[in-house]
């Protein structure tokens, strides 16, 4: 067993729930979603990879597991303050209905919306009026979290995999990593911005410490 520091990349399973319903709203293990009928086939499961100290998991969760051991399990409450914070009044926008007819969408209470770059949920519509709460979903909510800290990981290449997914949501399917005498190349099907490419070189160093490149397949 280890101890777990600021800057270690970590592979972990968990079970997120909102503390007092038990509500289930995000886990690493598919056979405990198909169990609890939540199974999404856009979703990909399996033990998550996060660089602590670095904001790939909520607050709260970040730091406890700071000084904590590889290979045991942990229940950990998380204030709403430690998690997605109050909710915010003024993150209610109400917006006319015309906006989506436009657009031929049907609005319905519960839908999920992109509005000038923010995503928003549908709470009411009456009268042509839509209202639109921009707060996060689980804002105001505690968290319950039931984690195992699986192991360190030291390959270079999945430290990097973790940070294009976790800092830009770039997926394996989108390119091929190749390491070569210390330096890593990823081989990009579709080009990026390169100032991206320059701030992920940027972390892929401080964090990983090896050289990154970029290519196209």
């Amino acid at each position: 067993m280890a101890k777990i520091k600021k800057g270690d990349f970590v592979e972990l399973d968990y079970i997120g729930r909102i503390k007092g319903s038990n509500q289930i709203f995000d886990l690493t293990d598919e056979s405990i979603a198909k169990k609890n009928g939540l199974y999404n086939s856009n979703m990909k499961y399996g033990p998550r990879i996060a660089c602590i100290g670095e904001g790939d998991l909520i607050k709260g969760l970040d730091n406890y597991l700071i000084d904590k051991e590889t290979g045991k399990n942990y229940n950990i409450e998380i204030s709403k303050k430690e998690a997605f914070g109050d909710r915010d009044n003024k993150m209610m926008r109400v917006v006319s209905s015309s906006i989506f007819l436009k657009e031929r969408i049907n609005p319905f209470p519960g839908l999920q919306v992109n509005i000038d770059g923010m995503l928003g949920t549908i709470r009411s519509i009456s009268g042509g009026r839509v209202i639109i709460d921009f707060n996060h979903p689980l804002a105001g909510k505690d968290l319950v979290y039931e984690v195992n800290i699986n192991k360190i990981i030291e390959e270079n290449i999945l430290k990097i995999k973790s940070i294009l997914l976790n800092g830009i949501g770039l997926d394996e399917k989108d390119y091929k990593i190749e390491e070569k005498e210390g330096k890593i190349d990823i081989k990009l099907k579709k080009d990026m911005d390169n100032k991206v490419k320059e701030k992920i070189k940027e972390v892929v160093k401080k964090l990983a410490k090896v050289e990154l490149s970029f290519s196209l397949l």
